[in-house]
């Protein structure tokens, strides 16, 4: 079964954990050579950040992806913010979880709630935010439905609208609320150092 593997590969990561600023940091290597850090808030155990990043064909390593928490700005545009800015009306997707739930945050996005409707789409297994006005529209997937092989479910999927933010939600299915419980136990055990770098030095 997909969930068993997934949880697998995890229990077989080679993993380095540090607590810094409140936050757990774990970091994994994964067989195949991929690594994808994870940041828990220390106290609470919810997730804040999870990033993946692979090597190229000739071994580099590649930019970071961020998968929940904010991405940060590129160092491009840092060094070019006097030049190059974006506009900061421009809406702005990330995914920010809670214990039981998947969560979205869509920001700058003024309209009222009876405007969007947000829906599963089976087949390309992601779902879709759309406006009537035309003036918005989103498709994501749910990696983690994807890695354990789980079917979407609309039911699952509601939405909220307040302070210019579209908060889209998903419940958590049972498999993936057991998975993630057994993460944390397994977590548990790790010696977690209070300083340094979580990056995990390979051969």
């Amino acid at each position: 079964m997909a969930v068993q593997l997934w949880l697998e590969s995890l229990r077989a990561a080679k993993k380095t954990c540090i607590l810094q600023d409140g936050r757990r940091k774990v970091h994994y290597l994964f067989a195949d050579g991929k690594e994808m850090v994870e940041e828990y808030d220390h106290k609470t155990q919810e997730l804040l950040v999870r990033k993946w990043r692979q090597k190229s064909a000739l071994g580099a390593h590649g930019e970071w992806q961020t998968e929940v928490g904010e991405t940060p700005p590129p160092a491009v545009a840092v060094l070019q913010n006097d030049f190059l800015k974006e506009n900061s009306s421009n809406p702005v997707f990330m995914r920010e979880d809670t214990k039981t739930s998947f969560q979205w945050r869509i920001r700058n996005l003024p309209y009222s709630k009876d405007v969007y409707s947000v829906t599963v789409d089976k087949t390309e297994r992601s779902c879709i935010v759309r406006t009537t006005n035309k003036k918005y529209y989103k498709k994501f997937t749910i990696p983690d439905l994807d890695r354990c092989h789980l079917e979407l479910n609309e039911s699952a999927l509601s939405f909220a609208h307040a302070n210019n933010t579209l908060i889209i939600t998903y419940q958590k299915p049972k498999e993936i609320l057991a998975v993630e419980e057994e993460l944390q136990e397994e977590l548990k055990s790790l010696k977690a150092n209070s300083e340094g770098d979580v990056e995990c030095k390979t051969q």
